[in-house]
């Protein structure tokens, strides 16, 4: 169910319990700023999600709150998991969804990162 990105941080979503390994996940990356793991309902053969350590709830919250450092660390570690799962060629595609609209579900900033097949459009024309 889509979330309302303007409400506060819930610290009992899915990702933070990940974050504090409350919740088993199959990373594949992790450093100071962010973690990455396979996503447990893939929409592509390759499916990975970059979330910071953070507590964000959207990118509109990150941008907003975050420090330098922390931004520049995400934006890096989600470069990092993409060259690690040899992604740069063929290519992939990132998404992050903000909001209701968008459809986003965890109050969690987090990036999707798709490859493994052509994505082709992103939205019906």
């Amino acid at each position: 169910m889509p979330i309302d990105a303007t409400l506060p941080y819930d610290e009992q979503n899915i990702f933070a319990k990940i974050l504090r390994d409350e919740i088993p996940s199959k990373r594949v990356y992790e450093d100071d700023w962010a973690i990455a793991f396979h996503d447990i309902n893939p929409q592509a053969p390759t499916h990975i999600l970059v979330i910071p350590r953070g507590p964000y709830v959207s990118w509109d919250d990150f941008s907003a709150r975050g420090s330098d450092a922390e931004i520049a660390g995400f934006v890096r570690a989600v470069g990092n998991v993409a060259r690690d799962a040899g992604l740069v060629q063929p290519g992939y595609r990132l998404l992050a969804n903000i909001g209701r609209e968008s459809g986003q579900e965890v109050p969690h900033l987090h990036v999707h990162v798709f490859a493994g097949k052509p994505m082709g459009p992103l939205l019906a024309r």
